[in-house]
C-alpha cells in the first residue's frame, strides 16, 4: 500500500491478497538461493500477473536477493529497479519480463519444457526427483491472465505435453480494471483446465463467501499435493478478495488499479495492527527472520552442488556440454556440418535449404530444437530422423517421439508458440526455433515483440513469404508483415536470396546470442546463384546484411538495384538487360536491414556509394522503410496492396514486380539523379 501510495499510482489491490501466497512460495516452497539468483537448480517464479509487481519485488526485498527499502520507495520511478512491471534482466531474481497478460503463463510452460528437454539431454537415465536437473516451475496467474487467449493456447500445450513439473496458481478474485468479472468472465475455470488435463485443486480463502480465512496451511497443503502429482500440470484455484482487509476498497475494482488513498491506507493499517503514522514500516526483527532465506538457500545449493558434481564426475562429456550451453558458445568446426549448393537456375525453395540446414546442424548442436505450429512439412522445420517431444504414448503414425525428444509440435497455437519459446529462451540453455507462415506472425506478434525487449535468442522461421505462396490468395500472402516486423526495435529480419544465403543466414543467426531473429523463407524455388565466380560474390557478407552480389562492369555503376529474398534474381535479370543499353548496374542482395544497418558508415559506402543516386529496391511488399535506402532519386518496386489467389508467377507479372519493372524504375531514377546533378 505504501509503495503505490507514494508513487501515486500502481496496482496495490492483488498484492494485497496475494501477499501469503508470495511468501509461501519465497519462504517455504521454492528451491532457490537469493545469494546466486541464477543459480543453475532452483525452481524458477514466474509473476504472469505483472501488474501487480510489488508482489514480487516485496518478496526480492525480503528474501535478500538484493532489493532494499529504498528501492521498494521508488516503485514505478525513473532509473529504478522496481520498474511498473517486472524486467528480466534488470532486476535480480526477476526471471521473465512479465505485463502484457498471459505472456507470464506461456512463458512458464516454456520453462517447463525446456526443464524436461535439458533433463532428457544430460541425465534421462536418473530416477524421477533424483536427478540435479530436476526442479519445478511455479507461475501465479489473474481473472486477466485467464481470460487472454495465449495463455489457454499454453495451457492446452501444457496439458498435452503432461507437465509435471509445472504449478499454475490463479488469483481468482473476480476482479478486473471495469470491476466485477461477471460482466464478462463468467466460466467455470477450474472445470476447463481440468478439460485440459490439469490436475486441479479448489482452495477458498473466502468460504462460499461467508468469512474471508487465509488459510495458508490449505494452500501449503495443495501446493505439496500438487508436487508430487508429477504426470500433469498442476492448477490451484484460489479464492481470494482483492485488496484484503482494507475496509472499504476491498473486492473493488478501484483496488486494481489506482492507489488506495491516505485514509484507506491508515484504516487498513489499524486492522493489521500496524502504527498508520508509519510508512514503509518493516522491523529488524521480521528482516532478520525472512533474510534468513539467503542461509538456507545457500544450503541447499551446496547440497545440490555435491550432487551436480558428482553427476559431472560421471558424465565428463554431457557436463562440457553443459557448460557450452549455459554460455551459449558454439563448439569448434560446427559449422563444417552446414551444407552447400552447387549453381542451379531452377534452384530451390530458400525454406527447403533451411530445412537442409537444422537436419546437417542436428548431430553437432544438440541443443538446437525447435518445431512447427502444425506445419511442419510447408516449414521444413523437422531434422531428418529426430524424435519428436511428446508423451510417447501420443506418438502418432507420422511422429514418434518421448519425453525427451527434439521436435516440437506447437499445433494451431502461434500467439503461445511465440510465448513458449520466450520461455524456453529464458530458461537458459537450449537454442529453440518455430515456424509458421509469415503472414501468421501477426499471431505471434505480442511474443516477438517481448523477445527483442528481453534480447532472447529465439528463431522464427517464417515461411511463404510473400506473393510467391501463390494459389492460396491474398489471406495469406504477406505484404506489409516484413515493414512491420523491421519496426519492432532489437529483432533481425532475414530474408535470404537464395539457398546459400540461408545457409550463411542461419549460420550468423546461431552465432548472435542477444537477439531474436526471424528467416522469412520462400515456398517456390529460387535461382541458386553461383558463388566465387562469374562475378558472384561468396556468402561471406550475409553476415553484414547487405553485400555486392555482382557489380557493375567497366567502371563506377550508374544505377545500384537493391533487392531481398525471392526478388534478388530479378535485380540480377534487369541488370544483364540494363548493360545491354549501356548502362552500368549494381546488384547489392541485403538479407537483413538490421545487419546492414549495424556495419560502420565506410563499409555502407563501400556497397551502397554516395556518389551513385540512382538506386532501385525491389521487394514483393509495402514499400515502406525503403525510402532511406534508395534515397530521394531512388524508385521502389514494391507491392502496396494485396495479392491475388493465382500461380505466382503469375501473380508477379500482373503485379509488375518483374525484372523489366525493375530496369524501367533504374532508368527513371537515372533520370531523376541527373535532372538533379544538371
Amino acid at each position: 500500500m505504501d509503495a503505490v501510495q507514494k508513487v501515486g499510482n500502481g496496482h496495490p489491490g492483488t498484492a494485497m491478497s496475494l501477499a501469503p501466497v508470495a511468501y509461501t512460495l519465497f519462504q517455504k516452497v521454492m528451491r532457490h538461493n537469493p545469494a546466486d539468483p541464477d543459480w543453475l537448480g532452483r525452481d524458477r517464479f514466474v509473476l504472469s500477473c505483472g501488474h501487480s509487481s510489488i508482489t514480487l519485488y516485496t518478496q526480492l526485498y525480503l528474501g535478500g536477493f538484493g532489493l532494499e527499502l529504498d528501492d521498494l520507495k521508488s516503485l514505478r520511478t525513473w532509473g529504478s529497479k522496481t520498474p511498473g512491471h517486472p524486467e528480466h534482466g534488470h532486476t535480480a531474481g526477476v526471471e521473465t519480463t512479465t505485463g502484457p497478460l498471459g505472456q507470464g503463463v506461456a512463458n512458464a510452460v516454456g520453462m517447463a519444457m525446456a526443464a524436461r528437454r535439458e533433463r532428457g539431454l544430460l541425465d534421462a537415465e536418473a530416477a524421477p526427483g533424483e536427478s540435479p536437473f530436476d526442479h519445478h516451475i511455479y507461475a501465479l496467474c489473474s481473472d486477466g491472465d485467464l481470460e487472454e487467449g495465449v495463455s489457454s493456447e499454453a495451457s492446452s500445450l501444457a496439458g498435452h505435453q503432461q507437465l509435471g513439473n509445472l504449478t499454475l496458481i490463479y488469483d481468482d478474485n473476480q476482479i478486473s480494471i471495469e470491476g466485477d468479472t461477471d460482466i464478462a468472465f463468467s466460466e467455470d475455470v477450474s472445470a476447463r483446465y481440468r478439460a485440459y488435463g490439469w490436475h486441479v485443486q479448489d482452495v477458498d480463502w473466502t468460504n462460499g463467501g461467508r468469512e474471508y480465512v487465509e488459510d495458508v496451511q490449505a494452500l501449503w497443503e495443495a501446493i505439496e499435493k500438487a508436487r508430487r502429482v508429477t504426470d500433469r500440470p498442476s492448477f490451484i484455484n484460489l479464492h481470494t478478495v482483492i485488496a484484503w482487509p482494507a475496509p472499504n476498497a476491498q473486492g473493488t475494482g478501484k483496488a486494481h488499479g489506482s492507489a488506495l488513498g491516505e485514509d484507506e491506507v491508515a484504516a487498513t493499517k489499524k486492522i493489521l495492527e500496524f502504527d498508520p503514522s508509519l510508512t514503509f514500516e518493516v522491523t529488524e526483527d521480521v528482516l532478520d527472520h525472512t533474510r534468513a532465506l539467503v542461509e538456507r538457500g545457500r544450503d541447499a545449493q551446496a547440497a545440490w552442488q555435491d550432487r551436480y558434481d558428482a553427476w559431472a564426475t560421471r558424465y565428463r562429456q554431457r557436463a562440457a556440454l553443459l557448460e557450452r550451453m549455459r554460455s551459449r558458445t558454439l563448439p569448434t568446426g560446427w559449422d563444417q556440418a552446414l551444407p552447400s549448393f552447387d549453381a542451379d537456375a531452377k534452384g530451390v525453395a530458400t525454406r527447403k535449404a533451411s530445412g537442409e540446414v537444422l537436419s546437417a546442424l542436428a548431430p553437432a548442436l544438440p541443443e538446437l530444437w525447435g518445431g512447427s505450429a502444425d506445419l511442419a512439412e510447408s516449414n521444413n522445420t523437422t531434422p531428418k530422423g529426430e524424435p519428436s517431444f511428446v508423451p510417447e504414448e501420443r506418438s502418432t503414425k507420422d511422429f514418434q517421439g518421448n519425453e525427451y525428444g527434439r521436435v516440437l509440435h506447437f499445433g494451431i497455437r502461434e500467439h503461445a508458440m511465440g510465448s513458449v519459446m520466450n520461455g524456453i529462451a529464458l530458461h537458459g540453455g537450449t537454442r529453440v526455433y518455430g515456424g509458421t507462415f509469415l503472414v501468421f506472425s501477426d499471431y505471434m506478434r505480442p511474443a516477438v515483440r517481448l523477445a527483442a525487449l528481453m534480447q532472447l535468442p529465439v528463431t522464427y522461421v517464417w515461411t511463404h513469404d510473400s506473393i510467391g505462396l501463390g494459389e492460396d490468395g491474398p489471406t495469406h500472402q504477406p505484404v506489409e508483415h516484413l515493414a512491420a516486423l523491421r519496426a519492432i526495435p532489437g529483432l533481425d529480419v532475414v530474408r535470404p536470396a537464395d539457398a546459400n544465403e540461408t545457409v550463411a543466414a542461419w549460420k550468423t543467426v546461431l552465432e548472435h546470442t542477444d537477439r531474436p531473429a526471424g528467416l522469412a523463407l520462400t515456398r517456390q524455388n529460387v535461382p541458386t546463384f553461383p558463388r566465387g565466380t562469374d562475378g558472384f560474390a561468396t556468402t561471406e557478407g550475409v553476415a553484414k546484411g547487405g553485400y555486392v552480389l555482382i557489380d557493375a562492369e567497366g567502371g563506377v555503376p550508374d544505377v545500384v538495384l537493391v533487392g531481398t529474398g525471392s526478388e534478388v534474381q530479378l535485380a540480377v535479370a534487369a541488370r544483364e538487360r540494363l548493360a545491354e543499353k549501356g548502362v552500368r548496374a549494381r546488384v547489392v542482395s541485403m538479407p537483413c536491414r538490421e545487419w546492414f544497418d549495424a556495419q560502420d558508415q565506410a563499409y555502407r559506402d563501400s556497397v551502397l556509394p554516395p556518389i551513385v543516386k540512382a538506386r532501385v529496391s525491389v521487394e514483393a511488399g509495402v514499400a515502406q522503410g525503403w525510402r532511406e535506402v534508395v534515397g530521394p532519386h531512388g524508385r521502389m518496386v514494391s507491392l502496396d496492396h494485396f495479392g491475388a489467389s493465382a500461380a505466382f508467377a503469375t501473380i508477379f507479372e500482373e503485379f509488375g514486380i518483374t525484372a523489366e519493372a525493375v530496369v524501367l524504375a533504374a532508368e527513371d531514377s537515372i533520370r531523376s539523379a541527373q535532372a538533379s546533378d544538371a
